[in-house]
């Protein structure tokens, strides 16, 4: 697969006429609960070459998409500033990306780099009502009922997990949900359900409708009660937007040294 990932990007390159500078994969194979069919989902940052940056044409278009059933391999991609856009907005999926465990093309050293931005960009109160709005929405559309998607567990879990991650204070929520269930769950019985949970998944196919599962709807229901009061805040981004502009002139200098910038 990753060589198919790497020749699908060579042809974006050409087709966009584009760079790729950083692709990672995201999504349940990045976190670490995928089961054999899950599909691969790619994300990547690109830059274009320096003049279309120097049109004074409006709405140009920034992401790049493409969806491959064949391979059920969904290939997502971010200008380069819109990516620094919203990595100083503290853009929680982009965050993600950047500690991706899976990572199929960084040149430049684009991960490290953007990385570096991250001690003036992030914000744990950004990111904690993105985290809760994600465990509210999956636990009020799948897990309600007396049977459920039991897979929809995790996809409560995991951000739920990543609040008590930031009111600990641990930093930037790590992308591999390992990290995420031994830092913050100590109950060792709720810790076996997510453990079974994990290792069913892991084992066969996409896991299916089944009863609902006691311990875990115990617990997800009384995190969503504690963090009930938690609404989103406005916030301004953070960080030197100088710093940020030049983590982007580097990269084009580097990307197109034949250029004069």
């Amino acid at each position: 697969m990753k060589e198919t990932v790497l020749k699908v990007l060579r042809e974006l390159e050409a087709e966009h006429g584009v760079r790729v500078l950083y692709a990672c994969e995201s999504g349940s194979r990045a976190w670490g609960f995928a089961s054999p069919d899950s599909d691969w989902d790619v994300r990547f940052v690109y830059l274009r070459a320096p003049r279309d940056y120097l049109s004074v044409e409006e709405g140009r278009r920034d992401v790049i998409e493409r969806a491959l059933d064949l391979d059920d391999l969904d290939v997502t991609g971010w200008d380069l500033p819109k990516a620094l856009r919203l990595l100083r907005a503290s853009n929680p999926p982009l965050i993600e990306w950047l500690g991706s465990p899976l990572v199929y093309r960084d040149d430049l050293n684009t991960r490290e780099r953007l990385r570096t931005l991250l001690d003036e960009a992030y914000s744990p109160v950004a990111a904690r009502y993105h985290y809760l709005h994600m465990a509210r929405g999956n636990y009020r559309d799948y897990l309600r009922g007396e049977t459920v998607r039991l897979k929809k567990y995790l996809y409560v879990l995991r951000p739920l997990l990543a609040v008590l991650w930031i009111e600990r204070g641990l930093g930037p929520v790590p992308t591999p949900f390992a990290q995420l269930l031994d830092a913050t769950v100590e109950d060792a019985v709720l810790r076996a359900e997510i453990d079974d949970l994990l290792a069913r998944k892991a084992a066969g196919g996409e896991l299916g409708e089944g009863p609902r599962r006691p311990v875990l709807n115990a617990f997800i229901e009384r995190e969503l009660h504690r963090l009930e009061g938690v609404r989103r805040l406005t916030r301004a981004p953070r960080g030197d937007i100088a710093r940020f502009d030049a983590v982007f002139h580097d990269l084009l200098r580097a990307a197109y040294p034949q250029t004069a910038l």
